[in-house]
Order: structure tokens, then C-alpha cells, then sequence
């Protein structure tokens, strides 16, 4: 629900609003400051889709919808678990049902072309259910442009341009629950009727110029994936979404917009989101309330630590979850989390400081609250809403998007500290008045008066983390929370010849980290659950049986163009080849099942043509057919050699834009070439090496990866000077 008791509506005009903006500059630690009539503050998921569902069918124009994740099944409900109007309950249908009550209106959802390891976790196949089964109005696209590793985090839904969405949740399935989080509630379910565990989140939500600036935002990134404008709505086409039930905390307030952007490309790194953290770190004086999912960025301990010296009566309370659920988050973040929470401990801070998470008790059931919430609260001057986490990632490797808003005058200050004093009522199963008076009986102490509501049914448990061997798990942080982007951009020198300032012995030694990244992911085919995730053994199998009887090519054939059509990773098949033939039948079986693939994809796409594509493939389609029309053999190539976009996207964009036949298998043969070469090279060997890695073997796929980046990079030296050869 939206916090609602003692709340102040503000109707100060914007000339009475002394020292807005003390804190917030825009191109430092914000991009833009803008004007909101309303914002509000939405505590957990009910909140929200009860909020969204309200404005989304005010929506006359546009939606924008950006997320890291996208599930057509979520159910946009309130707390009751009902939808309160005819329209269908979950996402997908519901957002079919307003265009076709309403066709002038057109979504856009954006939704990062995630990591294979997160795969479980996602709605098998977005595409095929958010574009190919919804309207032509609905169209989905799959934004991976972000380094290596990077993903898009944003959690972004912006509504004719009017009414906006921020925070730390995406319209995704196992996120709806409500400020009670009841260990067994029957209505939090997932798609598989599981009851899943409590869940606590916050969202906010702004209009007016603030809500312009986000949409600019949202076409930014569109355009950056498809090469395709989207035009800003004119003042006078934009109606008022805003929900008739949801009462503002804020009128006439000024909103900042921090983001984090990696370097990609020709886009420049930017790191407001970083400069935002130091700087309410260092304007805190009594109070500083931090939820956040993730606690490992050393640079922001090193910040606290340094106010919290210089202002001895800083209290700080950090509430996250009690431990994390994937191998992953495990084994990095909570080390990370360790020596983020020892170094306040050394600096003899630790009494001044409490890292705690929220845990339920009902009905003999008992639970602790997932804390994925991104927000810090300082004093009750500066509140933050977002989907940054205080990680590494966050600062600087992942598209992120706060809201922050600084007080202008008393009346925000009521609402800033009636948030937070919310927030600790619904962690601490109380009612706001019994924190605000444990808080007025205490002198303001958010300790003493944590102590006075401890040990009821729904309270703030201390954290105690303790794991061994923490520090084994550094050099993998590096890679799984680093502070930069690490791109292939950063491995080989740029396509027409080395990066400017760019020693050699910079790019040897990111070759090697690039090295130590992959063979860390053979090791983990034995080591960690990626071993589950795909079946190279079944795959193997299968050529094998081929390669015994008569029919060897015209099978291998077909499986390739069969996985072509389903967009199977061609790699894989190609490995799973040179495992079952052995080095020179598999690199000659893997080349020819390569190209046929890509002949019959390429057939295809050129029957469907390039507008029935894009109702197929999505509006991304724009960027790659671009590419590939205009410059033939040299663009299939260095899609092949550095791709791009998915094997099975370029075959068919190839076919939709008519490029020439030669031209395009000309391409696609010296693409795959380093990589079919090099895995055949392998030939049988590579079987043993994933299930059952020695040092040897780690030293041959480091040869492996050496071999395929010289042979890759001489391939684009090649290209780079066909490119410059005159006519």
C-alpha cells in the first residue's frame, strides 16, 4: 500500500521552495533535476501492481516498460489478490486486452537479453509469448548492449510520458507480496502454485517533467538497440494516469534521476549513481537508513567510515536480506558483504552501525523477508528510490536509474521521515505511531528505539554473517562484481587497428584476464550447477550414433539447420561435432552443418521478408539488417568473428535484406572459421576436459583460447585493411 497516515500534501509553489537542489547537480551526481506535481512512495509489490494496473488503463498513447527481467504470467494485483476490474490478471493478456480496447496505443517493453546462468529463473522464451502471441501494437526487444558480463538493471515503466515508475522492482513472477509477509501467505504464489518466501521492495512514482525526462530516457535506449526513433508525446496529447486512489506524498517537488551507464562502444561511461552514494554518505548527521539487496562496494565503506568519524553521533542502520539463495550471490556477494561490514568493525565503528534483516513468525510457520530493495534515507532530508544495489556492478558495470528527492522545506522533511518511520513499523510489526513514539521516547535514536519493539512476531534480526575462506573468493569478485566494464572491446584492438593511448602490454594482460575468466567457466562445468543447465554429453551422443551408419552428413545436416531454426546456440553444435568425429571429419562435418544452417535461415528470412520479420523477431531487428545490408561480406564476418546478435538473428536479417548469396556465405565460412578450426582442433579431447578438467587439460584450453583470439584477431587485421583498400 502506499504510506498514507500522517501524511502532508504540499502545495507550496515552485518559487517558495527555498535550497532545492544543494545536494543534487545535475551532470555530477544526477543527469537531470525535474519538476513533479506528485510523487509517492509504493512499499512492496502489492502496492505497485495495484498502482501500474490503475495507470496502465489510463494509458492513451504509449508504454514504456524497461526491466532486467519480463514475465508475461505476473499478476498485476493489489493486496487482496484481486483485480477489481474486467480486464485479464496477468501481464501478457492484460496488456493484450488494452490494445486491442484501444488500438492507437503502442508498448514498447525492453527487456535485457539476460545470462544463460539466469535462465532458470526466467519465463522460457519471452519472445514467443510478449511478441509472437500478442498484438502488433506489443512489440518486445532484447537489449543486449552492455559489455561482457554487464547487464540492463533498470526497472523503468513510464506512461504517455505523464506518470512514471522507478525502483528496485521488475513486472516479473515471485515479486508480489504485502506489507504483512505472512510466511504462508496463500496468495503468494508462483506460476507453479508454490508459495514462495515473503518478498519486500519499494517503488516510486512521479509525474509531470519528471516523468517526461524518464520517457527520453526509455527512447534513448530504445534507439540505442533498434536504430529506431520514438517521438516524445506533445504536452497537449498526454491525458492524467495518474491513479485516483493513490494520495502523493509530494506536490510540486523536485526530482533528480541518477543513472549508471558503462562504456559500450561510442557511449560514454557515466557514474552519477556512484558520486550519489559518496555524496548522501557524506551529507548524513544523525541518521542514515539503507535497504539494499547487496553490500559490497569498499569504496562507499570508505566514505561511511570517514563520516561516520566526523560526526560521532551517525547512526547507521542496513537492512538486507539474511543470506542469499544462488551459488553465485552466495559465494560473491556475501563475502562481499563480510569485508564491506569487517572494515566499519576495524575502524572501531561497529557499535555505530547495525546490519540486520527482517524475519516473520505466524501460525508456527516461520520466515525471513527477502530484502530486494534499493533505497537509503539520510537524516529526514534526502530520500532515494532505485534500482542500484550497493555493489561494484551497480556504480559501474550495469545500467542502473535512481530517484532522489532533498527537501526543500518542512513539510517534505515530515514526509521523508513518515516514510522511513513506515518502513520500520511494517519490518518491526508495529504500528507507525508506536515508532514514532519509541523514537520521540528516545531522543531520535533509531537504536534505542529498535531495541524498544524488539523481539516481537515480525522484527529486525542482527546478521551475523560467517563463512570460511572468504578471501579465496576475491579474484572471482573481480569478475562477478567488478568495477568496470570487461568487454571484448577491452581484449582485441579495435577493428580498424589499436585503440588510441592502448599499450600492448595492457592488451596482453586482458587477454589473460579474459583467459582465467574461461577457464573459470570450464571449471565450473564440473564444479558449480552451470553443469545442469545444458547437456553437451546428449548432444555428443547423437553425432556419435550418426557417425556409425551411412547417413552421417544428411544427419548432421539436419540437425544444424534444426537448431538454426530454434535458434540453437551453433557453438554448442559445433563442439558437440567435434567431440563425436574427431578432429578432420568433425571440423569438415561441423563447417558444412555450419554454412547449411546458415543457407536454410537465410532461405527463410528471405521468404518472410524484412517486415514480416520484425513481427518475429522484434524491432532489434533494425541494428543488425542495417549492418549486414550495407557492408556484405565484411559485416556477416565480424558478426561471425565478434557476433552481435544471435547466429539464427543474423541468418535470417541476411535473408530479409536480400544481401547477396556469395557475399553472405562468403562471410559466414571465414566468421566461423576460427572457431570450428580450433574446437576441432579439440576433437574428442573436449568431453574429457569439461567433466573431468586436470591441469594440463586447463593448460590446453588456454592454448585453445590463444590459438582462436590470434586467429580472430589476424582475420580482423585482414578485414580492417580490405576495408581501407581503395574502390
Amino acid at each position: 500500500m502506499s504510506i498514507e497516515a500522517n501524511a502532508t500534501d504540499i502545495f507550496a509553489p515552485a518559487g517558495s521552495r527555498p535550497g532545492a537542489g544543494r545536494l543534487l547537480q545535475p551532470g555530477n551526481n544526477v543527469w537531470r533535476l525535474e519538476r513533479a506535481h506528485r510523487a509517492a512512495v509504493l512499499i512492496d509489490a502489492a502496492a505497485y501492481f495495484a498502482a501500474l494496473r490503475q495507470v496502465l488503463q489510463r494509458a492513451q498513447h504509449s508504454i514504456y516498460v524497461i526491466g532486467w527481467d519480463i514475465d508475461s504470467r505476473t499478476p498485476l494485483v493489489g493486496a487482496d489478490g484481486e483485480t477489481h476490474d474486467d480486464l485479464p490478471k496477468t501481464l501478457g493478456p492484460f496488456l493484450s486486452a488494452l490494445v486491442e480496447r484501444n488500438p492507437e496505443l503502442s508498448i514498447k517493453l525492453l527487456l535485457w537479453d539476460y545470462s544463460p546462468l539466469y535462465s532458470l529463473e526466467r519465463e522460457k522464451m519471452p519472445a514467443l509469448t510478449l511478441q509472437w502471441t500478442t498484438p502488433p501494437q506489443i512489440e518486445l526487444c532484447l537489449d543486449k548492449m552492455v559489455p561482457i558480463g554487464a547487464s540492463h538493471h533498470q526497472k523503468i515503466v513510464v506512461v504517455d510520458d505523464t506518470v512514471a515508475f522507478v525502483g528496485g522492482l521488475d513486472l516479473t513472477v515471485r515479486r508480489w507480496d504485502t506489507q504483512d509477509h505472512a510466511p504462508m501467505d496463500a496468495l503468494r504464489v508462483d506460476p507453479a502454485g508454490s508459495i514462495y518466501p515473503p518478498f519486500h521492495d519499494v517503488q516510486m512514482i512521479v509525474d509531470g517533467d519528471a516523468a517526461g525526462a524518464l520517457g527520453d530516457l526509455a527512447r534513448k535506449r530504445w534507439k540505442r538497440v533498434t536504430q529506431e526513433r520514438l517521438p516524445p508525446l506533445q504536452p497537449e496529447e498526454a491525458g492524467d494516469p495518474w491513479p485516483s486512489s493513490l494520495r502523493p506524498h509530494f506536490r510540486n517537488a523536485t526530482i533528480g534521476i541518477a543513472r549508471t551507464q558503462p562504456h559500450y562502444g561510442s557511449e560514454p561511461e557515466v557514474r552519477e549513481i556512484e558520486r550519489l552514494f559518496h555524496d548522501m554518505v557524506g551529507a548524513a548527521e544523525r541518521h542514515l537508513y539503507i535497504e539494499n539487496q547487496f553490500l559490497t562496494c569498499q569504496a562507499v565503506a570508505e566514505s561511511l567510515i570517514a563520516r561516520m568519524r566526523a560526526r560521532p553521533a551517525l547512526e547507521v542502520l542496513i537492512v538486507c536480506p539474511a543470506g542469499y539463495y544462488s551459488w553465485l550471490e552466495q559465494q560473491i556477494m556475501l563475502s562481499g558483504r563480510i569485508r564491506f561490514m569487517e572494515g566499519l568493525r576495524q575502524a572501531g565503528l561497529g557499535d555505530r552501525v547495525r546490519l540486520v534483516h527482517p524475519h516473520v513468525e505466524r501460525d508456527g510457520e516461520a520466515a525471513d523477508v527477502k530484502v530486494h530493495s534499493k533505497l537509503m534515507i539520510v537524516d529526514d532530508r534526502i530520500l532515494r528510490v532505485g534500482s542500484a544495489n550497493l555493489c561494484n556492478r551497480s556504480i559501474g558495470l550495469d545500467t542502473e536509474c535512481d530517484l532522489v528527492l532533498e527537501a526543500a522545506d518542512e513539510a517534505e522533511r515530515q514526509q521523508i521521515r513518515c516514510i522511513r518511520d513506515t518502513l520500520l513499523a511494517e519490518h518491526c510489526g508495529a504500528g507507525l505511531e508506536e515508532v514514532q513514539a519509541a523514537l520521540a521516547a528516545h531522543d531520535g535514536s533509531l537504536f534505542a528505539a529498535l531495541d524498544r519493539l524488539a523481539n516481537r512476531a515480525h522484527r529486525l534480526q542482527p546478521i551475523d554473517d560467517n563463512i570460511k575462506s572468504v578471501e579465496l573468493m576475491a579474484p572471482i569478485s573481480l569478475v562477478a562484481d567488478p568495477e568496470r566494464p570487461i568487454g571484448a572491446e577491452d581484449y582485441m584492438p579495435a577493428l580498424d587497428g589499436d585503440q588510441p593511448g592502448q599499450s600492448r602490454l595492457a592488451t596482453i594482460l586482458k587477454i589473460g584476464l579474459m583467459i582465467l575468466i574461461v577457464v573459470g567457466l570450464v571449471l565450473a562445468w564440473h564444479y558449480t550447477p552451470l553443469a545442469e543447465m545444458v547437456s553437451l554429453d546428449r548432444l555428443t551422443e547423437s553425432f556419435a550414433r550418426a557417425a556409425e551408419s551411412n547417413w552421417a552428413l544428411p544427419v548432421v545436416l539436419g540437425i544444424y539447420a534444426l537448431g538454426g531454426l530454434v535458434a540453437f546456440p551453433v557453438t554448442l553444435l559445433i563442439a558437440a561435432t567435434a567431440a563425436a568425429f574427431g578432429t578432420w571429419p568433425g571440423l569438415l562435418f561441423a563447417a558444412a552443418g555450419a554454412v547449411f544452417s546458415a543457407l536454410v535461415t537465410y532461405l527463410v528470412g528471405r521468404k518472410l521478408g524484412a517486415n514480416l520479420l520484425r513481427q518475429f523477431m522484434g524491432p532489434r531487428i533494425h541494428r543488425v539488417a542495417r549492418r549486414v545490408k550495407d557492408h556484405g561480406v565484411l559485416a556477416v564476418t565480424m558478426l561471425r568473428v565478434m557476433p552481435t546478435a544471435p547466429f539464427t538473428i543474423v541468418n535470417l536479417v541476411a535473408g530479409a535484406t536480400k544481401i547477396r548469396i556469395s557475399d553472405y556465405l562468403l562471410g559466414t565460412l571465414l566468421g566461423l572459421a576460427p572457431g570450428i578450426l580450433m574446437l576441432s582442433a579439440l576433437g574428442g579431447r573436449l568431453l574429457e576436459i569439461l567433466h573431468a578438467p586436470s591441469l594440463g587439460d586447463v593448460l590446453l584450453i588456454v592454448g585453445f583460447l590463444l590459438g582462436w583470439l590470434a586467429l580472430s584477431y589476424g582475420l580482423q587485421r585482414l578485414i580492417s585493411r580490405w576495408r581501407k583498400a581503395p574502390g
